[in-house]
């Protein structure tokens, strides 16, 4: 696709609407409300800078500055004008082209911090004066890239914050596991590789644990990562429970562990009977399993989560296998210890794990529903899936790219936008901006001089086509885990 079919429609007549004699146009990136985000969800996680200029970078370079000037013109010329019906002047287009970088300084705060609502994230400003459009024009393929990895990895933040409080409460010695017991299931329910892949990375930012393999292409591409970046375990599907046939389920257990003898094998559990694995198969596997080197995790996948995994009663009184749940049910066949915090923790033998349907609700819920039946919170990892990363929009931080900032015949123009008839979230900063960090908090300051807008949390991160201050993998999830 022509690089320069990257942005909406509109976009295309703005060069000819800006005053004449504009020389400059400043935006800015910025979350602008928490209203729609999940429950907790306050601040929102810096990531995908990187990764969205580079890709960008790299698009323009292999679809417009490498292609002939007068073929990637003239198809743009040829479209443009069957689009807007009359004939399009694409001077402009062949004199980026001439140029042969993309003309804009892009500056960041640092990936991995937490960020405030209404604190600007990224500006973008031309460095040519001839192409002061070219930052508005931009403003529509970072909007597309920039919301999702930046809405997931905040919301898998909260995510592990809870376990973390949890773990905290209930099985302290083992709070390292909270890194992988938030674990990426959403792959095939995201809209598209591209979405699976950025979303995927923002998960990543936040836990080690993933099935969304595009993911570890995507950081060692864009964020330098080295070795590990992220893990899983040998697990089943329904289909291959089904080929065992339901009459024999118990042997397909056994076969799975054969195939299996050492490490951490996942089987999904309730292809037929879920209750039935737990009270019948399970005791009679029972020394086969705890005598395997690894740990057997058992997968519910469909239920209420919070019921299957805590049981319908709150309390160690239940009889059914429904009132005492997934975890308490292993407790019975496999036992486990007792942590110096005087919770049930499960044999290392045997696990569980659980996939559909979680939400942050969900997820504290069942941590608190543990610690109440007095299970460690550490006893199940949970599979977080499209439902909490794709079913989510720009709006849920009410990101938006914004103006502030333009230069016309050598004077500077502070410009805002503030509707009369909006409840005050699309009110804009105005003029230059400058973020600082004033007791860990960042902090917005516009209307700033260019001198000041120059110096402060906002590091240049592209710029003239040239990249700078680069920042890893690695990096990024030191500064996140200083958070949680």
């Amino acid at each position: 696709m022509n690089g320069l079919l990257l942005t909406d429609g509109y976009k295309t007549g703005h060069h000819q609407q800006y005053p004449e004699g504009t020389e400059e146009v400043y935006s800015n990136w910025t979350p602008r409300s928490n209203t729609y985000a999940p429950e907790g969800c306050k601040n929102v996680v810096s990531f995908g800078q990187q990764y969205v200029i580079q890709w960008l970078h790299d698009y323009f370079q292999d679809h417009f500055f490498s292609k002939s000037k007068s073929k990637v013109c003239q198809e743009i010329k040829e479209e443009l004008s069957l689009y807007l019906g009359a004939t399009y002047d694409v001077t402009h287009f062949e004199q980026l082209h001439d140029l042969q970088y993309l003309p804009i300084r892009v500056k960041s705060l640092p990936e991995g911090v937490e960020v405030p609502i209404r604190i600007p994230m990224v500006t973008v400003v031309n460095t040519h004066k001839d192409f002061y459009w070219v930052t508005n024009f931009l403003e529509t393929i970072l909007s597309t890239m920039l919301w999702l990895p930046m809405t997931s990895a905040s919301i898998a933040l909260q995510y592990k914050r809870i376990f973390k409080h949890w773990a905290l409460l209930t099985d302290k010695e083992n709070v390292d596991f909270i890194d992988f017991q938030g674990h990426d299931f959403s792959m095939r329910g995201m809209g598209g590789l591209q979405s699976a892949v950025s979303s995927g990375m923002g998960h990543a930012s936040v836990f080690l644990g993933s099935d969304t393999l595009p993911v570890i292409s995507g950081l060692r591409r864009y964020y330098h990562a080295k070795d590990f970046v992220v893990g899983s375990v040998n697990a089943t599907e329904h289909s291959v429970m089904c080929a065992g046939t339901k009459e024999d389920e118990i042997s397909t257990f056994r076969r799975l562990m054969n195939t299996y003898p050492t490490g951490i094998l996942s089987v999904v559990s309730d292809t037929w009977d879920l209750w039935k694995v737990l009270t019948e198969y399970l005791p009679v596997l029972k020394e086969e399993i705890l005598s395997r080197n690894g740990k057997l995790v058992i997968r519910p996948d469909s239920g209420d989560p919070v019921a299957i995994i805590c049981g319908e009663h709150n309390e160690l009184s239940g009889k059914t296998p429904k009132e005492k749940g997934v975890v308490e049910l292993l407790w019975d066949v496999f036992g486990g210890t007792i942590n110096k915090q005087g919770f049930k923790v499960l044999n290392p033998h045997i696990g569980a794990i659980y996939g559909d349907s979680i939400t942050i609700e969900r997820a504290e819920e069942i941590c608190k529903r543990l610690h109440d039946k007095g299970f460690a919170s550490t006893s199940v990892v949970l599979g977080i899936g499209s439902f909490t990363y794709q079913f989510k929009t720009r709006d849920t931080f009410g990101f938006a790219m914004k103006a502030t900032s333009v230069v016309v015949n050598g004077k500077r123009r502070e410009i805002f936008k503030d509707p009369i008839t909006d409840n005050g979230v699309k009110k804009s900063a105005k003029g230059l901006l400058q973020v600082v960090k004033e007791d860990g908090t960042y902090l917005l300051k516009d209307q700033v001089s260019e001198k000041e807008e120059q110096v402060g949390a906002l590091q240049i991160i592209y710029e003239n086509g040239m990249f700078k201050n680069t920042v890893t993998l690695d990096a990024i999830r030191k500064r996140i885990n200083e958070s949680v």
